[in-house]
Parts: C-alpha cells; structure tokens; sequence
C-alpha cells in the first residue's frame, strides 16, 4: 500500500486525467518522490472529491463522511504520546473497539505512518478514507492545536467526571491552555458557520454539542465528556457567573473578539439530571446593524413600514414568535429614524446591542426594575421615541398607549401568530378599545425562512410538488410551471440554504380598522378586512418569495404552520 501501482490506470480509465497528463505526473512523481494521489490533487489535475472513491476501490478502504460518522470512546492514554504525529500524519482516531483503532485519513498511503500509530498506540490500526477538511476538523475537535490532550489526561477525573471537584481545582481546570483553547475553537467554529446559538447538553452517556444554524439545530463532535466540567467552568469564569452554583440557573454575557470580530456572548446554564446544560447566544455586532432594505421587506410594505416609523407620535407593533426576527426589525427601524435631533429611549430583557446615540435600559425584575416602572420613568425623561422590548402585561400594554398619545412614538413587540391577532392580545390584555384605536398606526407580523444556497438550488415541475396553490394565495392565480427547492452543496454544508429572510405582513391602522377595535371585532374580522385593502399574508409573501427563487415551499410552510 505504501506505493499504487496501478492507481494512474484507473485515473485514465475513469478519465479523470488523460494519458498525455499522467505521462507529466509520474515524471513529476519520480522528480519530487510524492505520492501519486497526493500529487494529482496539488496539482489540479483531480480533485479531493473525484479522487477518494478512485482510492477507496484500489485499495479497498471504506470511504465515509466524517459529518455522518459520530465520534466514539477513544484511548485517550494510548493516545497522549502521539498528538504530534496524528496532526503531522492527518490521521484523526474516530473510535476504538476491543483492541482496534479506527482512523480516518484522506491519504492512506504510506503504510509505515499506520504501523507507527500502532507502535505508540498498541492498537491494530484500521483506516477510513474521509476528505481532508473533515479530517482537520475532527483532529482540532479532539485535540485543539496539538497540546490538548496533555490536559485531557490531567483533566480528567478518573471516577467519573470532576463535578464533585472542590471550586478551585474547577478553576484551575477552567485556566488551562487546552480548555481554554477548546472553547475558544467551539466559539470560533460556530461563529465561521454562522451559529446564533451553541447548545452544550450532558445526557448520561455523552456530552451533546448542537450548533443552530439558520434557525434549525445541527449536532458536531463533542469535546470528550470527562472535560464537561472544565468547559462549562470557561465558560462561567467567562461571563463572571458563580462556577461553584451549580443547583440554580444562571445567566451572563461577555463581550470578546473572535477571529477579529465583535462578537457578544450571552451565556445561559440551567442544571439537569446530568450536569449543567449550557447555552450561548452569539451576537455578532455587525449583522444586527443592518437597513431595513436588507430584511426582506416587500418594496411596497416597506414604503409603508417606513412611513409609521417616521411618524412623530403613535404605536407600532411587531409581532411573531420567539427567534423570528423582531429584534433586528426594531433595531433596524431606529437606526433608520436616529438623529441628533431625536431623543430615544429603549428598555429591553436583555439589551442585546449598543445603539450609539441610543439610551438603552436593561430590565432587572429582581430589584424591581420591570418593563412597566421603566417605562414609567422613560416618560419623564422628554423622549421622541420609546422603544419597548415586549409587551408582557396590562400594565406595560397601558403605559405605552398612554406615551402613544400623548406625544411619543412607542415601538414594541408581542408574541402573536399574525398581524391581526396583536389586536386581539391587547384588547384581551384590558386595553381601552377607543385609546387603542386612536393609538395605533400599524402592526407588523413577519418569520424567518431559510434562503434557498444560490450555489446549488434546483429548479422541480410544478406537478411534482404535493400542495394545492390556495395554501398559499387567495387570487386564481395560475401556478408556475415550476419552483425552487433545495439541494445541498460544500457551500452550503449540504443543507441546501444558506442564511435567512424575513416573510412580513404589514397592517396599517386605517379608518375602517380602527372602527372594528372600537367595536371590539374578533382578529378574523380584522384580518379579513386588512385583506380586502390589500394587506399581503404572511404565506402570501412567502409564496413570493418562493416563485423568486430565494426559498422553498417547505420553509414557508415550516413557519406559518399555524397559520394554514
């Protein structure tokens, strides 16, 4: 196995290189002494990808995808000496069984690095064909730089875990290099694969990582189990929470630098049946500063949306679920009404950004801090705008009506399915029909859809897709002849979407709305009515968005389930 004979026959064969290019590459061969398989890539004759099934039938080693390949136990003490040699060689240890060492490699060529491994190890070796990048990212999971495993073996508790550890060695673990570096490695992934949250979750027999990724969550490799406490401990010492408190939830954030980015971190624990689970949410400074334009707004509701925003006095709302993008909707609309000659004010559970020009308030209910007395306040202190971070209750539902009208205007949030329902909430809630109606200008409903990857989108007939066009549109409009949908791509990690876009409804106050607050009218009255003056359905716009290539079907319906 150490040379491939045959290896250039079947790139000829397979006419992934001519016989005039293999005539150069094996001179080349003979002039440099590389290997065959690695000289082809190199050199750009084949790629990584062509070349792996080539290898995987000459040699008759399975070939599999790391990413589909969850990691097993491994030796780490067999394991210590041979870091160095793992990294140099491309040689990532994906389980051990019995006394056999499965390992991955995308050049399994050189018979005497397996043998070596087996020497340091004592275990028989047997290879898996994986890609390079896969192979590096399992080995920088396992390993971090070279020198973690040094620390795994002084981190480990033999007996279990080191949850029982007095608090200083906890933080002494947590100092280390190797976790240090670990963590930082899981930030700096999840940050290059556009996470907005990472989830550590103990469970009996392992420790889960779970990135979220354009709204759906995606498992990793795991860091070993056994550093679960030193991990969990970086990150408490991190975010300044209590490492020794381990029976309530906490919660902390942090603001750090991450691969030359501003990034901030808040960082949740709650203890389970296993240990602490963690989450973080990554905030990175230069995505939520971001136009409206850029939304996904249609050009005609953004018209409109901008129109409110620039009123002098008023309500606005916007409204869906928890991770549907309202924030980025409010923060988008006050950087586009901040001026000088304005005063705004915002009080929010947590503050997520730094506004500049902005007074921004942080809730805290444990000293009595609550959105309503904050608002109280905020009103005595001459604002232009309010903004609010929810409308939770009665009381804060009052107070802002009450600015609305008398002067100021007041951005909010509720959670609602659609437009028309926020009307519904508030006249549930206690609020005056008369003071809503007369301060009202507007509710905006939105979700967000994953893009469909330009790279890899592929067109389908309309026939072969499963629902009826009146899912999506109240008008006989003809279906297209046919619609986008998702593939999957290296770009885009095979998922088929990459990043998100908002979906929106925009319900203006008119007239004959405001005639059906007073009168108390149910949200499917209300609804029906914003239609018919020509409000477009949160699924009306998808569908749009749908026919336009920049989603699917699927997504839309994933997020207005409840609408359907």
């Amino acid at each position: 196995m150490e040379k491939l004979p045959r290896l250039e026959e079947r790139l000829v064969e397979r006419g992934l290189v001519s016989a005039q290019e293999m005539e150069r590459i094996l001179k080349l061969q003979q002039e440099q002494q590389a290997p065959l398989a690695r000289l082809v890539v190199e050199l750009g004759f084949v790629s990584e990808d062509d070349l792996l099934p080539v290898l995987s039938d000459h040699l008759g080693i399975p070939l599999v995808s790391l990413k589909d390949f969850p990691l097993g136990p491994l030796p780490v003490e067999a394991l210590l000496d041979a870091v160095e040699f793992l990294k140099f060689a491309k040689m990532a240890p994906v389980k051990a069984e019995g006394a056999e060492l499965l390992v991955a490699t995308p050049d399994p060529t050189g018979l005497s690095r397996l043998h070596a491994l087996e020497l340091a190890t004592g275990l028989k070796v047997k290879p898996v064909l994986a890609k390079e990048k896969e192979v590096t990212a399992r080995i920088e999971t396992l390993f971090g730089n070279g020198e973690a495993v040094t620390g795994l073996a002084a981190a480990r508790d033999r007996e279990g875990g080191v949850d029982e550890e007095e608090v200083e060695h906890l933080r002494d673990l947590a100092s280390e290099v190797p976790v240090i570096r670990l963590v930082n490695q899981m930030l700096g992934r999840a940050l290059e694969g556009r996470a907005s949250d990472i989830h550590i979750e103990p469970f009996e027999n392992q420790l889960k990582v779970r990135y979220r990724i354009d709204g759906i969550l995606h498992e990793i490799d795991p860091p070993p189990r056994h550093l679960k406490a030193a991990i969990i401990s970086r990150l408490k010492i991190l975010a300044q929470l209590n490492i020794a408190e381990r029976r309530l939830p906490q919660d902390g954030r942090i603001k750090v630098k991450i691969a030359g980015k501003d990034v901030d971190l808040r960082i949740s624990t709650v203890p389970t049946l296993y240990g602490e689970s963690v989450v973080i949410r990554l905030l990175e400074r230069a995505q939520i500063f971001t136009d409206l334009e850029s939304l996904g707004f249609p050009p005609a509701v953004l018209q409109r949306f901008s129109e409110m925003i620039s009123k002098p006095h008023g309500m606005i709302l916007v409204t869906g679920p928890t991770g549907s993008g309202k924030t980025t909707t409010l923060y988008g609309a006050l950087q586009k009404i901040n001026d000088p000659g304005k005063k705004i004010i915002t009080i929010e559970d947590p503050v997520e950004y730094e506004l500049g020009g902005v007074n921004q308030i942080q809730v805290k209910p444990q000293i009595g801090l609550t959105f309503a007395n904050g608002l109280r306040s905020i009103v005595r202190q001459d604002p232009d705008i309010i903004m609010v971070g929810e409308i939770r209750d009665f009381e804060t539902a009052e107070i802002a009506v009450q600015a609305a009208l008398t002067g100021h205007l007041v951005l909010s949030t509720l959670h609602t399915n659609d437009a028309a329902g926020a009307i519904s909430r508030l006249l549930e809630m206690g609020v005056q029909d008369y003071l809503l109606a007369s301060s009202l200008l507007g509710v905006v409903a939105q979700r967000l859809v994953r893009r469909l990857c330009q790279a890899c989108r592929k067109e389908a007939p309309f026939n072969e897709f499963s629902f009826p066009i009146s899912d999506f549109t109240r008008q006989n409009e003809k279906p297209p002849a046919t619609l986008w949908q998702a593939a999957g791509c290296e770009a885009c990690s095979g998922t088929g979407y990459l990043g998100r876009v908002g979906i929106f409804e925009l319900l203006p106050a008119s007239a004959e709305i405001c005639k059906l607050i007073v009168q108390r009218a149910d949200a499917n009255a209300i609804r029906s009515l914003a239609s018919a003056q020509g409000m477009r359905l949160l699924r009306e716009d998808g569908w749009q968005k749908a026919c336009q290539g920049g989603t699917d079907v699927a997504e839309v319906l994933r997020v207005t389930r409840e609408e359907g």
